[in-house]
């Protein structure tokens, strides 16, 4: 543990991205916003920050509880950060509702065929009209 790290290798050393070079896009990017705001790659992670942070579909909202510059197994980078309860509960509500997304749409039981297809394109152009 040190006292100093940068935000792309805690963010890297807690695993959030799988490269030093994902994180630093990210933060560039201004996916990454350090106390609700957007930072520079090289500034320095303090304990009891709060970071946001994109995963996929998911947003991260975590505080800093510990420093590492050195990439663990994932239960040692779990013990980083906290995820915030507002975070944790809007991620599970976000989830289900995605869930409930792809239930409800109807999923064809197979691949149209050559006519099908040409319908559909045939549908498709007189959209576009």
């Amino acid at each position: 543990m040190s006292d100093s790290v940068r935000l792309d290798k805690w963010l890297w050393a807690a695993r959030f991205f799988k490269t030093r070079a994902l994180a630093k896009k990210a933060i560039e990017g201004g996916k990454v916003h350090y106390d609700g705001a957007r930072v520079k790659t090289s500034k320095n992670v303090e304990l009891g920050a709060l970071i946001r942070v994109p995963q996929g579909w998911d947003i991260f909202e975590v505080e800093v509880t510990a420093l590492s510059d050195q990439r663990r197994g994932a239960p040692e980078a779990r013990k980083l950060y906290a995820e915030t309860e507002d975070s944790a509960k809007r991620r599970a509500k976000e989830a289900e509702a995605r869930r409930l997304t792809n239930e409800a749409m109807q999923h064809p039981l197979k691949r149209p065929d050559k006519k099908q297809r040409r319908d559909i394109q045939r549908f498709q152009r007189q959209q576009g009209e």
